[in-house]
């Protein structure tokens, strides 16, 4: 094994032990205790963060913030990993913002001249546009540590209507539209809600929890396979081709949508009664292109809707 390689498998070894003895390194490469000692130091002039403790039974540590050895990418893995990047450059904030530009800095350096030319052509030629939401949010770096080291929560938390004080167990983290939101366990409302990133003002408490005493998924991704899958309302809704093409672009109506032959179409599929006035609401934009069918109490409140549009419009 060259010193090169050495010092690579090096690098991985150490990654895993966090705290080794020279004599064990020794061991394990079989060389000499004195050429652990020159490699070390040759890892440390690299940047890699040792710390040594000296006496009888002195060894090194990895600091916290460890280096990860050396990584041999192909010509489109490296623009793979720019191209996945663009897709976060709209969001106001990132749990590791800074960390990602000083990675791409370092990454987009080290590549040939040519190759960074053609990922440069991608950035300017391809975009994941996001809507500037304008809503900060300061507390993500530290929500996002909760969620990892699951730990519950309590928060000050702003809603549409008032503020108040909530313990939380989080189930994640997603992006959508430009905004976060951290779906929980609502230890005050004995359910799951969810919470917005940006309106939670402040992390009042943070402690671990019993995981297996709270009804939440296992994953971020289990509960939005299942987000809006309800019970309480069977919606069936006849749509004309343009209601179509209005719905296939909404993901809660796409999911119970039936497109015809003809272009028209028709949603059917159960809704929570969470929902239902967010589907009154999306609908009565639609006109003649939208006839809802069932439930009942959808027609009646649409109706009630379209009657309060009338009087504030018409009746002055």
């Amino acid at each position: 094994m060259s010193k090169a390689e050495r010092l690579i498998e090096m690098m991985i070894t150490i990654n895993a032990k966090k705290y080794f003895t020279v004599g064990e390194l020794a061991n394990e490469f079989s060389v000499s205790k004195r050429t652990i000692l020159r490699d070390l130091k040759a890892l440390e002039q690299t940047g890699f963060p040792l710390y040594s403790e000296v006496g009888a039974a002195g060894g090194y540590h990895v600091l916290k913030e460890r280096i990860l050895p050396p990584i041999a990418f192909s010509e489109n893995e490296a623009k793979a990993l720019f191209f996945a990047c663009q897709a976060l450059q709209f969001y106001r904030d990132l749990p590791f913002e800074q960390e990602t530009i000083s990675a791409l800095k370092k990454f987009l350096n080290y590549l040939p001249l040519d190759i960074q030319k053609s990922i440069m052509h991608i950035q300017n030629k391809i975009v994941f546009w996001i809507p500037d939401r304008h809503r900060s949010s300061p507390l993500l770096k530290k929500i996002f540590h909760s969620v990892t080291k699951q730990l519950s929560i309590t928060i000050r938390y702003t809603s549409t209507n008032a503020e108040s004080i909530r313990t939380i167990i989080p189930i994640g983290l997603y992006a959508m539209s430009g905004l976060w939101y951290c779906p929980a366990y609502c230890t005050k409302a004995k359910q799951i809600r969810e919470f917005r990133v940006d309106r939670i003002q402040e992390i009042i408490e943070e402690k671990p929890y019993p995981i297996e005493q709270y009804p939440i998924p296992s994953s971020i991704q289990h509960y939005l396979e299942n987000l809006e899958v309800g019970r309480d309302y069977h919606i069936k809704i006849k749509l004309t081709n343009i209601g179509v093409k209005r719905c296939e672009t909404e993901f809660l109506l796409a999911r119970g949508l039936k497109v015809l032959s003809t272009g028209d179409g028709m949603i059917d599929m159960k809704i929570q009664h969470s929902t239902l006035e967010w589907v009154a609401d999306f609908l009565l934009s639609f006109g003649h292109n939208a006839t809802v069918l069932e439930p009942l109490e959808l027609v009646q409140l649409m109706k009630k809707k379209s009657e309060e549009l009338y009087q504030h419009y018409c009746k002055s």
